[in-house]
């Protein structure tokens, strides 16, 4: 934990790119090391086409735009 109490980012800096065929996202996602795991969280890239995961600090960026319907 950091001096504030929040956890520390284990993946900041971090960048994952997907695509609309990616979706819905979460967080960790399929494949990562079972030392990295966090709770799942599931992320909504769409709506700005970037999202920072809360646990790790994970950014993941939506290339393409969004899906019809999202």
């Amino acid at each position: 934990m950091s001096a504030a109490g929040e956890p520390k980012a284990r993946d900041a800096g971090r960048t994952v790119e997907l695509t609309a065929a990616d979706l819905p996202l979460h967080c960790p996602t399929p494949g990562t090391p079972v030392w990295k795991m966090h709770p799942r969280v599931f992320l909504d890239v769409a709506r700005t086409g970037e999202v920072l995961c809360p646990y790790c600090g994970a950014r993941y960026v939506l290339k393409g735009g969004a899906p019809r319907g999202h």
